[in-house]
């Protein structure tokens, strides 16, 4: 295990001064600005009615959680519909029309958190409260033994979304926290569920197998602890009422002792967190919180309370860890995303568990906040923080949460839920110097309490077939949309838009391939306006033969009229062969050969 110790660095960026911003191969920071100028401070209170602030994204649609159903959690995704997990079941949302989502199955199931994920006609369900029953039954569970007691992963069919129906699941001994889908490349008959359970130990009269330890400073090595590893559950397609646990892989064991607890063994109350107060959660590294699997290039990435993992998944039932690193500044490792070629990773911290004022001025921006790591030689080697950049009050929980990459060709791009922060947009392609580029966010929550703090904000923020679809805690489910800037341009969301997925899952993560079109062409010459490396006569004309190249297609005239405006195109840009406008350009002609 490797610990990092980065530099403390804040640098404040200002929306107010889009102008000066360049983006392209090189990032520059804008010029700070006070707090004071940035929109989003002061925003009036509400829970519906809250004042609202955005740059680069508008808020299209918000629709309230129906009645019965209780803290919205996380998303899922299939065809046209969005699930929205929650601690007293799902919801699915029909958002074939992004502007006006429609509330199509609301399906009552408690069991706490409520984490979702979809795999073709087939719906996982995390369980971890002990009120969770095997029926779905809201009359909630009796004592430290019930056999009626469900935590673990629940399974539906859901080959009719408007009626699902639950299959047998799989207990486990700490219930679900998260979950994640894990495909294998080679094995099209099984899907893996890497399950992280945070929770208590069950009794192993309720269950059996089960084995409650101390956390401890101490070596462990022996027994069999539910501590300090993973489930790994195997999912037969043919028939998922039978999946089960297949392994139980130790991967925080310190490779040269053999001891279990081989990562951080902070013990609560035993240290400070930098900001002076207990590290709240601890960093103890005996489970993970969230991992992300990216089966492609076979790696998995996981917050692991404690520690950031670099996993190997190239046989899914047997990952090995091959990297570990630590912050003094981290206090829960909470979740991660891999850029899109997967050569960089994104870790957030959620100091204060999410129900904590965690964003206010006072706080440093290294807590509370978003670690970025480049993948070296299967090694992660540290670049920066990102911290959202406009202080929230005293009354809005607030710290890094759920995100996914938006497909724009040729950037990084991560839209980030900060719940009550709300959401930002950054742009990660230098991992030194990530800039945030939009944002959405509400005034403070103040109902019941005017005063204090009230659980609520985005738990998630997806991008999905050409949206930002939100998944509010208190609120509902909002449907976002990008809108044209100086940091993204017309033909970078229209192209990002044309990635269109038929299932997505933000923590089972693909390359999103751009097939060539005007859209990414027009991207990668749009970045190169903004790093200066087209002239404003070579620009003109490159836009000049592209726009006439794209009439001359809804004219319908012949391929060889399109393939002259685009030799046109690449031969006034001037640029290398190589460059990204040529190539672009380049991909776009071969399709009219």
């Amino acid at each position: 295990m490797r610990t990092q110790h980065p530099p403390a660095r804040w640098r404040r960026r200002a929306i107010a001064a889009a102008g000066a911003l360049l983006l392209g191969t090189s990032l520059v920071t804008a010029t700070a600005a006070s707090a004071e100028d940035d929109p989003r401070v002061g925003l009036g209170g509400g829970l519906y009615d809250a004042e609202i602030a955005a740059s680069g994204v508008e808020l299209l649609e918000s629709l309230p959680i129906p009645a019965g159903f209780v803290i919205n959690s996380d998303l899922a995704f299939t065809g046209d519909k969005a699930v929205v997990g929650s601690f007293s079941g799902f919801q699915v949302f029909d958002v074939s029309d992004p502007a006006a989502p429609v509330l199509e199955t609301a399906f009552v199931c408690p069991g706490g958190q409520g984490d979702v994920s979809i795999h073709g006609d087939l719906l996982f369900m995390s369980v971890e409260a002990t009120n969770g029953r095997v029926d779905c039954g809201t009359q909630g569970t009796v004592g430290s033994v019930d056999p009626e007691r469900f935590r673990g992963v629940r399974i539906f069919d859901i080959s009719d979304l408007s009626n699902p129906v639950q299959l047998p699941g799989v207990q486990t001994c700490r219930g679900s926290h998260t979950h994640t889908i894990v495909t294998d490349p080679d094995d099209a008959a099984n899907v893996y569920i890497y399950n992280s359970g945070t929770s208590t130990v069950r009794s192993p009269m309720e269950l059996e197998g089960c084995e409650n330890a101390a956390l401890t400073t101490e070596p462990v090595t022996e027994g069999n602890p539910t501590q300090w590893r993973i489930d790994v559950i195997k999912v037969p397609l043919a028939a998922p009422e039978t999946a089960a646990i297949v392994s139980q892989p130790r991967i925080f064991t310190d490779v040269e002792t053999g001891a279990w607890n081989g990562l951080q063994n902070t013990l609560p109350g035993t240290e400070l967190h930098p900001s002076g107060s207990v590290y709240s959660p601890t960093p103890n590294t005996n489970t993970c919180h969230d991992v992300t699997a990216f089966p492609e290039i076979g790696l998995l990435a996981g917050a692991c309370q404690g520690n950031g993992l670099l996993v190997d998944i190239s046989d899914p039932v047997n990952p090995v860890r091959i990297d570990a690193v630590a912050d003094p500044n981290f206090s829960y490792w909470h979740s991660a995303t891999f850029s899109n070629d997967g050569s960089k990773v994104v870790f957030t911290d959620e100091w204060g568990g999410g129900t904590q004022a965690r964003c206010q001025d006072i706080h440093k921006p290294e807590w509370g906040a978003n670690a970025l790591f480049d993948i070296v030689d299967g090694e992660m080697e540290f670049a920066s923080y990102y911290k959202l950049p406009a202080p929230q009050t005293a009354q809005e929980n607030c710290v890094a949460h759920n995100g996914s990459i938006v497909p724009v060709p040729g950037r990084d791009i991560m839209v980030q839920a900060w719940y009550q922060g709300g959401v930002s947009i950054i742009d990660f392609t230098d991992t030194a110097n990530p800039v945030e580029i939009a944002y959405l966010d509400r005034g403070p929550i103040d109902e019941p309490n005017p005063t204090g703090i009230n659980l609520g904000g985005y738990w998630s923020t997806y991008w999905y077939n050409g949206n930002v679809l939100g998944s509010e805690i208190a609120r509902g489910f909002d449907s976002l949309a990008l809108t044209e800037s100086d940091w993204m341009s017309a033909n970078e969301i229209a192209a990002a838009g044309e990635i269109e997925l038929d299932v997505f899952n933000a923590q089972t993560q693909s390359m999103l391939v751009h097939a060539p079109s005007f859209a990414v062409a027009g991207s990668y010459v749009d970045q190169a306006e903004r790093s200066g490396d087209l002239s404003a006569k070579q620009l003109a004309q490159v836009r000049k033969h592209l726009a006439e190249a794209e009439a001359l297609v809804a004219d319908g005239s012949s391929s060889r009229a399109v393939i002259a405006q685009l030799d046109n195109a690449i031969k006034k840009s001037g640029a290398a062969p190589d460059s990204a406008v040529v190539e672009a350009i380049a991909a776009l002609k071969a399709t009219f050969g």
